[in-house]
């Protein structure tokens, strides 16, 4: 191929994937790697992609916050395979910690109301979709409330948190990469979600293909440092591989 031919099939699969390996390219194209980040390079430099370790994706990476009433109208039927998937992964009389979103919110929704459990929570939306299951604790964290997320931050959550013994948590996020991890639009809530994680054996993210590939501001943890992901099938193969590769468990709802 010549290297207009190559930037070609290089955006051509983007559009359709998301996301590009320097590593698939390569093979696809009958290229050596070193051609293929020079390819790369260039086209970044024309400003129609971001490169990142091991390949390149779109260039909308980084996500800014929004209200929760516009995130709750996005991939709504991919959000409740994923909640469904996730409900079959609780035991009867478990602590859990549920974190705040609007895909860990359809995970309380899809709870049922036989369920047997504690529910550790920051999430006011998530608090009101239990609040009528009988069998259902619900421990609320205080704190200073985030309007965009319904949800809890700061120094007396975290402080909360730390009296409490669960085995797993549930958590979204506003965004997952393999080069810097799993991301939110806030910094305070990214803390909150790194003491999360700490605090139990289990850490299992729901997030819907359109996560893949983007920043938020706040760094929660390293792609490596949770122990499932829950996602829709429409995640492109790339970040399959890099899933794979850190050794955390997918799950495509």
């Amino acid at each position: 191929m010549q290297i207009a031919e190559r930037h070609a099939f290089i955006l051509k699969q983007l559009q359709q994937r998301g996301a590009v390996s320097v590593a698939a390219l390569s093979e696809d194209m009958g290229v050596t790697m070193v051609t293929v980040r020079k390819d790369l390079k260039a086209l970044e430099e024309q400003g129609v992609l971001l490169r990142s370790h091991g390949g390149a994706s779109l260039p909308n990476a980084f996500v800014s916050d929004r209200p929760i009433d516009e995130k709750m109208q996005i991939r709504v039927a991919e959000k409740q395979r994923i909640a469904a998937r996730a409900v079959e992964l609780i035991e009867p009389d478990e602590a859990i910690i549920i974190g705040s979103g609007t895909t860990v919110r359809a995970f309380a929704q899809a709870i049922p109301a036989s369920a047997k459990l504690t529910v550790l929570t920051g999430a006011m939306n998530v608090t009101l979709a239990l609040i009528n299951h009988p069998l259902v604790e619900i421990v609320q964290l205080g704190g200073t409330v985030r309007k965009s997320s319904a949800s809890v931050v700061g120094h007396y959550s975290e402080a909360m948190l730390r009296d409490f013994a669960c085995r797993k948590l549930f958590l979204s996020v506003d965004g997952i990469s393999a080069d810097f991890g799993l991301t939110t639009s806030n910094m305070m809530e990214a803390h909150l979600n790194m003491q999360m994680i700490q605090a139990v054996p289990q850490a299992i993210v729901l997030a819907d293909s359109g996560k893949f590939g983007k920043k938020g501001f706040g760094k929660i943890c390293n792609l490596s440092q949770v122990h499932t992901i829950i996602t829709d099938d429409g995640l492109p193969a790339a970040y399959r591989q890099d899933i794979e590769q850190s050794g955390v468990e997918l799950i495509i709802a």
